[in-house]
Parts: structure tokens; sequence; C-alpha cells
């Protein structure tokens, strides 16, 4: 059967959606999901579904690929067809030609889950590898402690205080209230959860986003920021406790993050917050 690439429309992302959420596994390697696509509704509707493609044989999705930005996607592929040959293949093509409409010439970077042969035939066709990242995995079988500052729930009335975190934590004039009010209309903000750690004062000093691939599947935190008046006390391995808390309310199996291995302070935070590390990944690099 022929693998056919395809760009769903508006309607078409829950297919998708859907099959992202099925692959999840608390055995499986690091991989884009469902709460990534989630997030990226943020830009809107049409924005998200123009920004994926899915690779399909015989009417199902093998593979789910999403542009996080023009010289990056980031992939994953159903947990039978990881070393499937004639997907494998079909993947190199469509990634290493511009005119199949998902990476533009010049250096650019995919990110897969390990194990795929998908690595082997980009390795033999010369592209090598960027820095690396480093997973981190907590089990949410037992309950979580308690964060021990204020936690509430970021809702419209907040929306400002999630934007003001964010672009103080990641130096950037980016986010907005917008940013909240647009990822919390998206049609799978339900599997989400927004929340504020907050000192004595009312004043917000953290925050995080979770999200769920449903009941027994792993959750993901994207993003979680600390202010940066409120650095170095505590509130980082606060808010991602209440994150974490909130992901088993939602009947997840574990949560997980990945972060640049050079964000020595979040992965300290994350550790600290019970995460266990994973080995380290790294994009496939194809230079300019």
């Amino acid at each position: 059967m022929t693998i056919v690439l395809g760009t769903p429309t508006a309607d078409g992302v829950r297919g998708a959606m859907a099959s992202v959420r099925e692959w999840q596994d608390d055995e499986a390697p690091m991989q884009l999901h469902s709460g990534d696509i989630g997030w990226n509704y943020r830009f809107g509707t049409a924005e998200t579904a123009a920004v994926l493609r899915t690779w399909s044989r015989d009417g199902r999705i093998l593979a789910v690929g999403m542009i996080d930005s023009p010289t990056l996607v980031r992939l994953t592929v159903a947990p039978d067809a990881f070393q499937d040959g004639d997907l494998a293949r079909r993947l190199v093509e469509d990634l290493s030609l511009p005119e199949r409409g998902v990476l533009p010439e010049g250096a650019v970077s995919v990110e897969a889950p390990l194990g795929l042969r998908l690595h082997d035939l980009l390795g033999q066709e010369g592209w090598g590898v960027d820095e690396p990242w480093t997973p981190l995995f907590r089990d949410l079988t037992e309950p979580v402690e308690d964060p021990g500052v204020r936690i509430e729930p970021i809702g419209p009335e907040r929306a400002q205080d999630f934007a003001d975190v964010l672009r103080s934590a990641f130096a950037t004039s980016r986010p907005t209230r917008a940013y909240w009010q647009a990822m919390s209309a998206g049609p799978f903000y339900a599997d989400a959860r927004c929340l504020g750690a907050y000192d004595d004062q009312g004043s917000v000093a953290a925050v995080v986003t979770v999200w769920s691939a449903g009941p027994g599947r792993p959750g993901l935190v994207e993003p979680m920021g600390v202010h940066g008046d409120f650095r170095g006390r505590g509130y980082g391995r606060a808010i991602t406790l209440a994150g974490a808390a909130a992901l088993r309310e939602l009947g997840a199996s574990s949560v997980r993050v990945c972060t640049p291995s050079s964000n020595v302070g979040g992965i300290a935070t994350y550790r600290a917050a019970g995460f266990e590390l994973r080995p380290e990944v790294r994009d496939r690099l194809r230079p300019a």
C-alpha cells in the first residue's frame, strides 16, 4: 500500500490527535505528545492544522509531524511502525525534498523518538545530530507531595498572570493574555490544567500548563516558568508538583518533560520535584 503524506483540515486535526494520544506509553521514548499540539493552539485553530503533517497507509495514520518552526519538525510514529522500512524511506524523502511541504532547503532539524528506523536512514544521508536534550519522568502511582505554597487555577481573570510569568521566565515579549485565551479555547484544553503559584502578598511567582493524553497514559508539562523576581525560592519545584498532582487527578500514569541539557537550573528544578533523568536525546540536523 502507498504511504500518503497529508495536511489535515481544522476538523481533521482530531484524527491526528487521537493517534498521538494512543501512542503515548510510559515505556515509550520521549516523543511528540498531544499536549504539544494543544499548546500550539495558542496560535489559532487554522494555524495549528496548517503545521501538522500525517503519513497514512490504507487510511491508517502511521506518523504525525508538527512543524514547530520553519526549520524544525517534531514527529512520532505508531509503536508497531518504528522499524517499518517503507515508512522510514518515505519520511526521509518527504523531509529531504522542500517541494513536499515539510521542511525547506538549507539547515533543518528533525525531532523523532529514539529507536526509529528513520534515524539510521537520515544518518546514511549525511544528517548529523544537534545539541543534547534531557528527558525527565515522574511516576504518578503514588500521591504527589504538597507543594507548600498557594496554588490557584489560571482562568480568564488570571490570564495576564500567565503572560507575565512566561514573558519574564523566557525573556520574550510574545506571551500575552491572548495566548492563554486562544489555548484555552482550543478543542483539546479539556485535557489540560493551567495553574499559578502565588506568594503571601498575592503576586504570581510561577505558572505551569500540563496536558493529559488520557487515563493510564503519560502527561506532559508544557510550559512551566518562574518569574525572574521569584527565582531561587522553590516556586519552580512547587508549581511542578502542583502540575503533577493535577495530572494524577486526571488519571495520568506519569508525567514527562524534556529540556535542553544546558538548562542546568531547569533540570535541577524537575529533579527536586521528583523527576528522574532519562537518556539524552538529540535532534537530527541537516547542515546548510
